[in-house]
């Protein structure tokens, strides 16, 4: 019994540190900022046991993610720390931040498209898409660790593509119109292939809503996690419908196949 209660409270220590740890996310100073970014951190499965106390140390993967994510972590740095005027300039300069990075990567994509032949339709689902959602898959990740049921991480995928498409296109959208309204010039978009794209991506939405519905049976209890082959059946299921996604709307993209 001994054992098990050390076991337990063990357990009890790591959560509450993690807690406590996420309560405490922020700098105070320019200097930490640029102390934690030349630092390599253990991630969350680092190399020591933590039973001790101790802090885990580094493995070989962290120390290829540092130097790989060093520049950004280097230029992230530059952001105002977050007890300056309560987190508000922050928050303010990263969006700012983030913005130009996206413009920055939606330049590079469309001119690797370019010189590779492929079309932007098909740069800006595959290179595009793919660069500016692989945060958000990290966020589902973490949220699905740390966090009792799976809303956290389900939520931040819906929100996020709710954010992209009402705010991102909309935002955009408008500045452009006040623009061309400004110089006397009507402002239109050419529909292209987005009607297709767009009712493909519903239709494959829906055969995921269903998917993560049917996962709250008795048998699986839950959208994420549950027994090894449910969880590789689901997994194969949506890497599927990506797959699906791009293939179809990349030979719409080139004449293969009409669209509407």
């Amino acid at each position: 019994m001994n054992a098990r209660n050390r076991e337990e409270q063990s357990t009890v220590d790591k959560l509450v540190q993690r807690a406590n740890a996420s309560l405490l996310i922020g700098t105070s100073s320019w200097k930490e900022q640029f102390t934690e970014a030349l630092t390599v951190s253990a991630g969350d499965d680092g190399g020591s046991d933590e039973t001790d106390g101790e802090e885990p140390s580094p493995s070989c993967m962290d120390y290829i993610m540092h130097f790989l994510t060093l520049f950004w972590k280097i230029i992230f740095a530059f952001i105002p720390p977050t007890d300056i005027y309560g987190g508000y300039l922050c928050f303010v300069i990263s969006i700012f931040s983030i913005g130009v990075v996206t413009a920055i990567i939606g330049d590079v994509a469309s001119h690797f498209g370019c010189t590779l032949g492929i079309k932007d339709s098909v740069t800006a689902i595959v290179f595009v898409a793919l660069g500016t959602s692989i945060p958000d898959t990290f966020a589902s990740k973490v949220a699905a660790i740390q966090d009792k049921y799976a809303d956290a991480s389900v939520g931040n995928v819906t929100g996020s593509n709710a954010v992209n498409v009402f705010l991102g296109i909309g935002v955009a959208w408008t500045i452009a119109a006040v623009y061309h309204a400004y110089h006397g010039r009507a402002f239109e978009v050419e529909p292209g292939n987005l009607a297709f794209s767009v009712t493909l991506f519903c239709s494959e939405a829906l055969i995921a809503i269903t998917v993560l519905m049917m996962r709250r049976s008795k048998s699986i209890g839950g959208e994420l996690g549950g027994p090894k082959t449910a969880k590789y059946i689901t997994a194969t299921i949506f890497i599927g419908l990506w797959l699906f996604y791009l293939l179809m709307c990349s030979l719409e993209a080139y004449g293969v196949i009409k669209g509407f």
